[in-house]
């Protein structure tokens, strides 16, 4: 008997007829004698407009009551996915974060997990059932509904599986697998069969969506091996585990379009006031990417950084603040960037990566307006009109195209079955 936890995305589960191919691939596990969790994100669009509902009513709902509403999505996805099951004849229970056990921090809309109690889930398994668990959120100590952030139902299941001994950790959404870039904006892309946690950490990191960043950070911590998969096609998907073997130098190129330029003009150079600007943003909970700091000047400098644009009206007030606090001139900002980043384990022992890079994206007369590295990553900043001509041509230059196009595909189990019976 295998133990499997999967997980299904929000498109997966979009309509009456997707929640049934959900349906019918857990009821097909569970019938070859497995044992199956379902963790599920809210259906289609529902998050998005459950965000809507909320600032109609209020421009800046408080953090707590918008965990409350937003973890009803998941709560429809899980019953709904339960009746489907039990319509095929095969006993299922549905589980919230709190009846899953999923224990997490206090900090509404992006806290962490604490800990787990999967007792009723393994009670569930052992008898006969598939448990539906809602993804995104869990329950502090003090019985709050909180919810993971976006992507975190991908974390839920990591977490479960980890919880759980899973043998397997199936991860499904609208894509195949994990590619060399976005094979929506780059049709050469090619599906990695395999890629190691540290190029998957740092893929996610730098824009990739296949997985919640820290559900990566949690199956390397617990040895969780990942398969990403396509709810819509049978192909056999991507496997993120420990790196077993010489890396490729480049193994993928991701790009963020979500993210916004600061730069903070004439802040006085002196001793400790990086420290006060970024201690200010930091304690009004605003995560801060690239940094750079030019040259001194006449006892003056300029301070760029890059952060979430959707953080800028929380940013701003804090800003203001450090002008008149510091005497600083003024800041600007620049919400039309992109970040680019490309990744490889076998970055660490191949110079002259950075000086290809960098070649390209000057002989296609992109402009470099930021740098930062890490031992597998290199990333810049450019002007956001320039992404997609810079993506293909660093994917070209890197030995990264497949030899056919990028085709999408959202099959329904139906059809799938009819295009192996006709043996294409």
């Amino acid at each position: 008997m295998v133990r499997i936890v999967t997980k299904f995305g929000g498109t997966s589960l979009a309509t009456p007829e997707r929640v049934l191919s959900v349906a019918r691939r857990l009821v097909a596990y569970h019938n070859e004698g497995n044992e199956v969790v379902a963790v599920v994100s809210a259906m289609g669009s529902a998050t998005d407009d459950l965000l809507t509902l909320a600032r109609s009513v209020n421009a800046s709902p408080p953090a707590r009551e918008l965990d409350m509403l937003l973890a009803t999505g998941e709560m429809v996805s899980m019953s709904v996915v339960a009746m489907a099951i039990a319509s095929l004849g095969v006993q299922a229970v549905s589980l919230t974060g709190r009846q899953a056990g999923i224990l997490t921090t206090s900090t509404h809309n992006k806290a962490t997990i604490s800990g787990l109690r999967c007792d009723r889930v393994r009670q569930a398994l052992e008898d006969d059932t598939i448990v539906i668990v809602a993804g995104f959120q869990g329950i502090t100590d003090n019985d709050d509904i909180t919810t993971l952030g976006r992507g975190g139902s991908d974390t839920t299941a990591v977490a479960l599986a980890a919880g759980l001994g899973a043998d397997r950790c199936e991860i499904y959404s609208d894509v195949d697998g994990v590619y060399t870039c976005d094979p929506r904006v780059v049709p050469r892309a090619r599906k990695l069969d395999e890629v190691s946690y540290e190029e998957m950490l740092e893929l996610a990191a730098a824009g990739a969506g296949v997985l919640q960043m820290r559900a990566v950070e949690f199956a390397r911590n617990f040895g969780v091996v990942l398969l990403c998969k396509s709810a819509f096609s049978s192909n056999p998907g991507t496997t993120v585990k420990e790196a077993t073997m010489e890396s490729a130098v480049v193994s993928g190129i991701a790009y963020d379009k979500s993210e916004a330029k600061i730069t903070i003009r004439n802040v006085p150079d002196s001793l400790g006031i990086a420290a006060v600007v970024f201690e200010a943003i930091a304690s009004s909970g605003i995560n801060v990417d690239m940094i750079v700091q030019n040259i001194s000047e006449n006892g003056f400098t300029d301070i760029s950084f890059t952060s979430p644009a959707h953080e800028l009206p929380r940013l701003r007030p804090v800003l203001d603040g450090l002008l008149e606090r510091l005497g600083i001139r003024e800041y600007l900002v620049d919400d039309t960037i992109a970040k680019i980043s490309v990744v490889g384990a076998g970055m660490k022992s191949n110079p002259g990566i950075a000086a290809k890079m960098f070649k390209v994206l000057a002989e296609h007369n992109v402009n470099i307006e930021m740098i930062s590295t890490s031992a597998i990553r290199i990333s810049v900043v450019i002007d956001g009109a320039s992404t997609s001509g810079a993506l293909q041509a660093l994917h070209t230059a890197f030995g990264l195209d497949a030899d056919d196009l990028f085709e999408e595909t959202q099959l329904s189990a139906e059809e799938l079955a009819a295009k192996a019976a006709k043996g294409r």
